[in-house]
Parts: structure tokens; sequence; C-alpha cells
């Protein structure tokens, strides 16, 4: 019998969570069975449960995944002196998850609808929660490293808060996927101009805005 590699078995992988991924996202956990999965991946059942025991693993995967790609993405950006400013390295990090998870229905990225789909399972899901928790806890503490490289670079006053921008960071990005999926007019243009002029309030020279030099 032909020994399978790991580059087949590593593919087949990432076709699956793909596959749940878009049925989640387009759907909702709930209204997605393990047969929808199956489905749109066209794999048979036995095959799909060689890598995963069912939904609930499915879920787990994808989460865990999607915040350590999050999180490697961030800690990217602090080996960079100084890192790149917010309006340019939130969206850097959307342009990575569109290569990463380029996932679309009728032209719409469905990432965002993901997104929502498992903070929306959290509330109900302790065991998701629990993944769901370090996760974002990875998330955060790369952006804190990115704020505390500002500070070094004197971009940032010394004594600000690193973690409370961080969470700021985050919401930002998180709301800006909310409002994609309910308005869907919403441009990551959208979002790194509203960075721009929130960074540049209180004149040119504001600390954090695009012509702020080190204090």
């Amino acid at each position: 019998m032909a020994r399978v590699s790991q580059e087949h078995l590593d593919a087949r992988r990432r076709q699956i969570l793909d596959g749940a991924a878009l049925c989640f996202a387009r759907n909702g956990f709930h209204a997605t069975s393990m047969q929808d999965v199956l489905k749109t991946v066209d794999l048979s059942a036995g095959a799909v449960y060689r890598y995963f025991s069912g939904k609930e693993e499915l879920i787990e995967a994808i989460v865990t995944e999607v915040l350590s790609t999050l999180g490697d993405i961030f800690k990217g950006a602090t080996t960079e002196s100084p890192p790149p400013l917010p309006d340019v390295l939130v969206l850097r990090v959307l342009e990575r998850m569109r290569e990463l998870r380029p996932l679309t229905v009728d032209g719409e990225w469905m990432f965002p609808r993901l997104m929502i789909q498992v903070w929306t399972e959290t509330l109900r899901n302790e065991k998701l929660g629990a993944v769901l928790t370090p996760g974002f806890g990875r998330v955060e503490e790369a952006w804190r490293q990115v704020v505390e490289r500002y500070r070094d670079a004197g971009l940032v006053p010394e004594d600000v808060d690193a973690r409370a921008m961080a969470r700021v960071m985050i919401a930002v990005v998180q709301g800006f996927a909310v409002q994609m999926v309910l308005f869907g007019d919403v441009s990551e243009d959208t979002l790194r101009d509203g960075l721009r002029a929130l960074m540049s309030v209180g004149g040119p020279s504001a600390v954090g805005g695009r012509d702020a030099q080190p204090v």
C-alpha cells in the first residue's frame, strides 16, 4: 500500500477546515450539520472523521488556528523598528488574513462572518470559550508589545497604558468586522482613513499622528 505523504495529509486537513469554515460562516454553527460539511468538501464521512471527531472539534480547530495566525502576524510587527503605525498595521493584518483565508461567497469575504459566529457561540459554549480566551490573550499580548515598541521609538508617551491601547485596537478590528457583515459597504480604505483621522487629532504634531516626531 502506498504511503500517504505528510503534505497530502496537511492538504486534506486544510481542505476540511476551509470547507467547514465556509459552512459555519454562511449558515452559523447550529444550522450547519456534518453532512453539510461533507457535501462542501466533497469527501466521505470516513475521510473527514479521520481528522476530526465532529463539529465541535472542527470549530475549536478553526478558532485556535485563526487566533494563532493573528498573533503571529502582530508578533512579526514587533521585529520592525519602529513597528508600522496602526493604520498600516491593521490593514496589513486584514490583507494577510485575506491571503490565508480567502473564503468567499458571491464575492463577499466570509471571514468577518465567521468571526461573529465564533463570538456568538462562545456565549453559550464554555469549551469554546476556554479556547478563545488564551487565543485572545495571545493577540492582546502581541499588540501590547507593538505599543511598547511605539513607546521605545518615542511615538507615544512614556506613561501610555499599553494593555489599554491594545484592547482598543482589537476593538477597532472587531467593530470593523461587524460593520462589514451588517452593512456591507465598509471597506478597508474606510478603516485606514478613519484610523489616520483619529491619529491626527490634536494637530500635525499630535502623538501617534502620521507626522509625529519622537518625544
